[in-house]
């Protein structure tokens, strides 16, 4: 037998309590009243013509490609037109104040952290065992067997050893210090002697060194760090006070 469920507001803001989500949620409405405080310290405004590209723009995302379709996401999220209109504006602020804040500041940034910048495309296999790293790593050298091998032998992880150890483009401030050292002097295509750290012993193969390249990607990156940075500074020294 079907029964009706009633779920109020008083239920939804018990659960967010018992799903300990409070601490995140109160980080979030923090953030948005900084966000709002300076864009408007700041004199930003939000014009209609940004409201409307930017509200096609997250239908778009959403895949809501009809009226029908919108009003149906809108109700399965609990928001209202007014709600959806408000996502997009502070999405606009964000943008609009991060470029306001930082859009001067991208070039020095990325030229005082050029080297962390700077790039390899890696394979790699990490073993427990030095001895047996340095085997294989002579092994390789010898043309005895090849880095797939190693790695369809030696790789534990199902969808690394799928990929031969292939970790795509890594970027030097996403490595170990000793591994970067010596990546990054090496003469690509090379094969680097076992490298031991915390994690066990790794063999790399580097395929190529990616000197760094201040694109629209990196600017947009580089924004983004620096935004996020600069909100977390503001939110730590604002006295937040919970009145639920």
């Amino acid at each position: 037998m079907s029964q009706s469920i009633t779920i109020t507001n008083e239920d939804i803001l018990n659960q967010v309590k018992l799903s300990c989500k409070t601490p995140e949620l109160v980080e979030q409405i923090a953030n948005r009243k900084v966000i709002t405080f300076a864009a408007e310290e700041a004199g930003i405004k939000v014009e209609t013509e940004e409201l409307q590209k930017a509200a096609d723009l997250l239908r778009v995302m959403n895949k809501l490609t009809s009226a029908d379709e919108t009003w149906k996401w809108l109700e399965k999220h609990g928001l209202s037109l007014d709600d959806f209109e408000e996502m997009v504006y502070h999405g606009i602020l964000v943008s609009k104040l991060s470029q306001h804040l930082f859009s001067e500041k991208i070039e020095p940034y990325f030229f005082e952290h050029q080297l962390e910048f700077a790039g390899v495309v890696m394979y790699e296999a990490v073993l427990d065992d030095e001895d047996l790293a340095l085997e294989l790593f002579y092994a390789i050298q010898e043309g005895e067997m090849s880095f797939y091998d190693v790695a369809h032998k030696y790789i534990q992880d199902i969808e690394l050893r799928r990929k031969s150890g292939y970790l795509g483009l890594v970027h030097r401030k996403d490595l170990k210090p000793e591994i970067s050292a010596a990546i990054f002097a090496a003469k690509p295509p090379q094969l680097l002697k076992p490298i031991v750290t915390s994690k066990g012993i790794h063999l790399i193969l580097v395929e190529e060194l990616i000197q760094p390249e201040l694109n629209e990607k990196l600017r947009t990156n580089i924004i983004s760090d620096l935004f996020i940075e600069w909100l977390k500074q503001q939110v730590e020294k604002s006295e937040v006070i919970q009145t639920f």
